[in-house]
């Protein structure tokens, strides 16, 4: 499988019909709606990776959502759900990124004119499609551009570090699901 950004991962996994209900709600063709999309889960991205970086209780807990994204899927009857040992149906990446939501409608919304309640509605439509993504990622041990330790393929012009150092591998982990900052 040819190396691509996590955007590219999102529009792949989102689908022509689910990106034509994006393009219709934005009122918009699929071209429109791909930019929307991947300036959307730029900056979710963005914000997880600060956020994961901060000390304090925000940091605390996107760091919890990512280990608890990179532990293997349950086996057995778990993995009825969905095959993703019930990861779609939930779990504390589910809560991150809805905490992160609101922030990032208006963000979006301000940078592309869009209203901010549509964005809303678009992350919503998102938010599944980045857990699988995420899952994905993490069971497959992607990590774009590089996977020794604390060995970033270079970032993102003005984004903020995946984490800090002697993080016991937590910059390891985000490159992994988030890669490694490209686009």
């Amino acid at each position: 499988m040819s190396e691509s950004s996590f955007q590219d991962d999102v529009l792949g996994e989102l689908g022509d019909d689910r990106l034509n209900e994006i393009a219709s709600l934005l009122g918009t063709d699929t071209a429109g709606a791909r930019d929307t999309v991947t300036t959307t889960v730029g900056a979710m991205t963005g914000d997880l990776r600060q956020r994961a970086g901060a000390d304090d209780e925000d940091g605390v807990e996107v760091r919890q959502a990512f280990a608890e994204v990179a532990e293997p899927p349950l086996q057995g009857v778990s993995t009825l759900g969905g095959g993703l040992g019930g990861l779609l149906s939930g779990g504390m990446m589910a809560g991150v990124l809805a905490k992160l939501s609101r922030p990032v409608a208006n963000a979006v919304s301000k940078k592309t004119g869009i209203p901010a309640a549509t964005v809303s509605r678009v992350i919503e439509m998102l938010i599944p499609v980045l857990l699988a993504v995420f899952a994905k990622r993490a069971a497959s041990g992607k990590a774009p551009g590089g996977t020794a330790a604390g060995t970033p393929s270079g970032g993102a012009p003005g984004a903020a570090p995946a984490a800090p150092a002697g993080d016991g591998g937590l910059g390891d982990l985000l490159g992994q699901i988030l890669g490694g900052g490209r686009k």
